[in-house]
């Protein structure tokens, strides 16, 4: 008989021990039910390019880039704490040199933590009110490949912004509760959340990850491609919100029928002189293969290590693809064509794993078992 992994082990003697809590443990559920009462209790999708904070019962109430913008030096954010997200994001590579406007999220983990738990509390805040005097409870999506300590510096990121509770789930289940996959049943749903910082790739089964792989190559890696591709090809240096803006225009990862073009305005590489270039759908597409070829190779190894069961389960499911990622034109048939099954982008891609933080928050006893809590 093939014995328990650790982390399968682990989480069975959790369960053990929260079984035998006995009322103690009662009184404690029931305690902190009805302090949500009193609260606003809220899912984060703590995105590298965006947050998005949903409320239950009220879907997605908050959707801003994960910006502030600070004074060049300190760790004080301007306006009285106020410039975070969308008003942010407009002084991204538009700063004088006495202000520094910083995404403090990189890769999908924390860059800096002092300036996350500067905008988780803003967020917060903004969401809750200001003179609530009971914290929320707060599940928060991590990516799956992050590191304990990693997850530890979220925690206490949301614990110091002012969540009364915090818990973590990891973003692929998130993604897919969100997408609305029969996550609890026992058939395979594979989910590919392509995201800013990362890609997260899962077959699940029974409430829980059967094969999991996340890689750190995503949305920000593709305007990366971009801004490469024009300092090579044209000597001109763009910003990456006019990068973003090109891939989100005219960017595609298998060819279209309308292929396009659009201006490129920029600082030249020769004169220093500001110019402007027409670029096609074509380049940026090529510009594109590396980053979509290394998603697509997550893609193929993942289903490499599945379970034969599981893989015939998918025969017929197919793949689902959300995040921002999933957008970008002829992604869906460019990982048909690599894998041969179905592929389908979620209805509303960007929300699936908010709104997934939420429907977690609906459930958190049921499910509790596939979180992390800190107050285990």
């Amino acid at each position: 008989m093939d014995r328990p992994q650790p982390a399968r082990r682990s989480r069975l003697h959790k369960e053990i021990a929260n079984a035998t809590d006995g009322q103690e443990g009662h009184e404690e559920v029931w305690f902190d039910s009805l302090l949500s009462w009193f609260s606003v209790d809220m899912g984060i999708d703590l995105g590298t390019c965006n947050t998005l904070v949903c409320v239950r019962g009220e879907g997605i109430v908050l959707n801003e880039p994960s910006v502030v913008a600070v004074r060049k030096g300190t760790n004080q954010v301007l306006n009285n704490g106020q410039a975070v997200g969308w008003r942010a994001k407009e002084m991204l590579g538009k700063t004088p040199g006495s202000i520094t406007a910083i995404r403090p999220l990189k890769d999908g983990v924390i860059s800096d933590f002092e300036i996350t738990e500067a905008m988780l509390s803003y967020f917060i805040r903004k969401v809750s009110g200001r003179n609530r005097l009971i914290g929320p409870r707060v599940v928060i999506a991590v990516p799956s490949g992050i590191t304990a300590v990693e997850k530890q510096a979220v925690e206490q990121s949301a614990q110091r912004a002012g969540a009364r509770v915090v818990y973590l789930v990891e973003e692929p289940i998130a993604a897919a509760i969100g997408a609305g996959l029969p996550f609890a049943e026992p058939t395979a749903s594979m989910i590919v959340d392509i995201g800013g910082g990362t890609t997260e790739v899962a077959i699940m089964t029974l409430a829980d990850i059967a094969v999991c792989e996340s890689v750190r190559v995503a949305g920000d890696d593709m305007d990366e491609a971009i801004m490469g591709h024009m300092k090579k090809h044209y000597n001109l240096m763009i910003g990456e919100q006019t990068a973003e803006r090109i891939k989100i225009e005219i960017g595609a990862a298998a060819p279209v029928e309308d292929e396009h073009t659009m201006e490129a305005r920029g600082r030249d590489m020769i004169s220093g002189l500001p110019r402007k270039t027409v670029v096609s759908s074509e380049e940026i597409r090529e510009a594109l293969q590396e980053p979509v070829n290394a998603i697509v190779e997550t893609v193929t190894r993942t289903l490499e290590r599945c379970e034969p069961e599981l893989a015939a389960d998918l025969v017929d499911n197919g793949i689902v693809l959300a995040g921002g990622g999933a957008l970008l034109r002829g992604i869906d048939i460019v990982l048909q064509n690599a894998t041969g099954m179905r592929v389908r982008v979620a209805e509303e891609p960007l929300k699936c794993v908010a709104e997934g933080t939420a429907i977690f928050l609906e459930n958190i006893e049921t499910w509790k078992h596939t979180l992390e809590s800190s107050v285990d």
